[in-house]
């Protein structure tokens, strides 16, 4: 067994100006801005090239290319997985602590020489702000490959009683077959971290990143390159996602799939793999996290600033677009006026643009795609009589994918923006009489089929009790007085129920379980050489 410490968090820089680390990230994206990569699959440890080439623009400045990056089909999804499969054997025979050293050297190269690399790659490529970034593709990065060798150690040190004459031990097999994982754009540390934390258990994956997110996937497999990983461990494949779940998922050697993306589209695989069961090697294990509909609830106790700078936050950074993002809101009417005055007030402060100009609060939704639907959306609340848009409700897509932060007050609560997962810098509030508290708490959990994050904010503390109780099955993650953004790897596990996903706990020891099959072994050290029990004696 091998012995590590438990980590501690990745501490964050502020890049503040006149810095070195300000400088030096400017400088670099600077250098990666005029660049245009070739990005392959990489399959086997092989570079593959197969001409049939997507673009990578910047969301913020869509005319300007970052790279082109090659688009697998079945061929490349075929020998994905049989490079997956060649490669397990030696990978799985690996000492425990030899393959999360690999991932350990990672984290620091990461926290290291690679920091600004893929900082910049995430700030251009998915148009996150310097901060967004930070927190994301260096810190929350660095602390998954950290935190996984961590509760692995835990799990392999978790052994059963042995009595005398009887030696039992578990033994922590990674699954049988290959595991693929489909990774969204939103987040580069859970791009990386859903093919890692299987790779480091000793299994085998065929990676399909987003294609939106194919800069920094590009680097985060330099980097696992670099730290060491073995060819054939961790497949990258470009591919469209149909193509992807025809080819991949009814392979008789699925042995996982490790998700984050839309509630559809794990339905999809859901049903896929069932309509499958009878043909696979083993049961496969279907991890994911999709959609949400969060809220931020306040109480007529509230503390007003805490509250609009839990609504502003919560709504707005990354432009809304975390599975987490605060999207309704409910408000009761005994401090509605002052909330409003304030969160408009600040909102009017917010600053929307490139992310190479740091003064910028929020940037660019992720493409076109996206910005047409939200575009729809904001169409609809402005030709309804049940809303009214107190702030925003624009958007503009001449040379960026921008829209602004946008406030809309529901009269109904059933309102479609109050129930429906918009996944961009929308808020809709519904304001509450104060004696109603009880219906709008049910109300709040029962409006969507999500349940992935959810806050309160109060300062009574019969209130707090009251309002974590009622709405108990409501968030996977529920924050007291704070946005329900920003789970930290290792402080708040992250994961969600209902149409939100398996809650799986991204970021603990129960994520790295689902990627082992234990195996019992019962050893007797005096074994018995007579069948007969001492009660047949006389």
């Amino acid at each position: 067994m091998y012995t590590l410490d438990c980590p501690v968090n990745e501490p964050i820089r502020s890049y503040e100006p006149h810095s070195k680390e300000r400088d030096t990230l400017k400088a670099q994206l600077e250098q990666m801005a005029a660049e245009r990569v070739d990005i392959p699959c990489t399959i086997g440890g092989q570079e593959i090239r197969t001409g049939e080439k997507r673009q990578v623009v910047m969301p913020h400045d869509h005319r300007h290319i970052l790279a082109d990056f090659h688009l697998g089909g079945a061929a490349e999804l075929e020998k994905a997985v049989q490079a997956a499969l060649k490669a397990k054997p030696a990978w799985e025979a690996m000492a425990p602590q030899e393959r999360a050293a690999i991932f350990l050297k990672a984290a620091d190269l990461l926290a290291g020489p690679y920091r600004n690399v893929m900082n910049a790659a995430t700030m251009l490529g998915q148009s996150k702000s310097v901060f967004q970034a930070e927190i994301d593709a260096a810190c929350e990065f660095v602390d998954f490959l950290r935190f996984n060798a961590y509760y692995y150690q835990q799990i392999l040190n978790t052994q059963p009683l042995s009595v005398p004459g009887v030696w039992n031990r578990l033994e922590y097999r990674p699954l049988e077959g290959f595991v693929l994982a489909i990774t969204p754009f939103n987040f580069t540390a859970i791009a990386a971290n859903l093919p890692a934390v299987a790779a480091m258990t000793g299994n085998t994956v065929v990676w399909k990143p987003s294609d939106t997110q194919m800069l920094s996937a590009h680097y985060t497999m330099q980097l696992f390159r670099e730290a060491g990983l073995p060819d054939g461990v961790i497949n990258l494949v470009a591919a469209d996602g149909p193509l992807a779940g025809k080819a991949l998922l009814p392979h008789k050697d699925l042995a996982g799939v490790h998700f984050t993306g839309s509630t559809a589209t794990f339905q999809t695989i859901w049903k896929t793999v069932g309509e499958n069961i009878s043909h696979y090697r083993s049961y496969p294990r279907l991890v994911g996290e999709t959609g949400g509909k969060d809220f931020i609830f306040a109480h007529s106790s509230a503390d007003i600033d805490v509250l609009v700078t839990a609504l502003v936050r919560g709504a707005f950074e990354y432009q809304g677009q975390k599975c987490s993002a605060a999207s309704r809101a409910y408000i009761p009417q005994s401090i509605w006026k002052q909330t409003k005055e304030k969160l408009l007030a600040e909102i009017a402060t917010i600053s929307v643009g490139d992310v190479r100009d740091f003064k910028n609060f929020m940037n660019a939704v992720i493409d076109e795609r996206s910005f047409k639907r939200i575009s729809g959306y904001l169409d609809y609340a402005k030709n309804s009589s049940d809303v009214k848009v107190l702030a925003g409700g624009n958007a503009r897509g001449e040379r960026g994918y921008f829209v602004a932060p946008t406030v809309l007050q529901a009269t109904n609560p059933k309102f479609k923006t109050m129930c429906e997962e918009i996944f961009g810098p929308v808020l809709t509030v519904y304001v509450y009489d104060d004696e109603k508290l009880d219906e709008t708490l049910t109300l709040c959990d029962e409006s969507t089929p999500y349940s992935l994050t959810g806050a309160i904010i109060a300062q009574d503390r019969y209130a707090v009790q009251k309002m974590t109780a009622r709405l108990k099955h409501s968030a996977g993650n529920f924050y007291v007085n704070d946005k329900c953004t920003g789970a930290v790897v290792g402080q708040q596990p992250f994961g969600g129920g209902r149409a939100s996903g398996t809650n799986d706990k991204a970021g603990s020891l129960l994520n790295v379980q689902r990627w082992i099959s234990p195996r019992t072994i019962k050893e007797l050290t005096v074994p018995p050489k007579d069948y007969r029990y001492p009660f047949m004696n006389g």
